[in-house]
């Protein structure tokens, strides 16, 4: 299983940034796909998650209504597309797959939001 992010970078305020997670070693339609993100000194939490098909999807609180997770099936992404981005948001970014009972990490890419 691997999982690889992209997208992250710099952006002011308000801004935008769509991160992209490429997945490979599984059957990727099968199976729930999450992001997740670690802010400095903070612990690893949940920013949403799709199902296999991507009928159901899931947020924080704290990311309702700005950011929107997809995916696209034929080409093993999933997608997190962020708007009105703000400094808290800033934080390392990854997405994650439970596959047979064990947890994968893509590296991470990392968000900084700032002026």
């Amino acid at each position: 299983v691997q999982l690889g992010e992209s997208g992250g970078g710099l952006v002011q305020p308000g801004g935008s940034l769509r991160l992209s997670c490429a997945a490979s070693g599984f059957t990727f339609s099968r199976y729930i796909m999450s992001w997740y993100r670690q802010a400095p000194g903070k612990e690893r939490e949940l920013v949403a998650a799709i199902t296999s098909a991507g009928g159901i999807t899931n947020y924080a609180d704290s990311v309702k209504g700005r950011f929107t997770i997809s995916r696209d099936n034929a080409k093993n992404t999933v997608y997190l597309q962020m708007n009105s981005l703000k400094p808290e948001d800033t934080a390392v970014y990854y997405c994650k797959v439970r596959f047979n009972g064990v947890d994968y990490w893509g590296q991470g890419t990392l968000v900084t939001v700032s002026l």
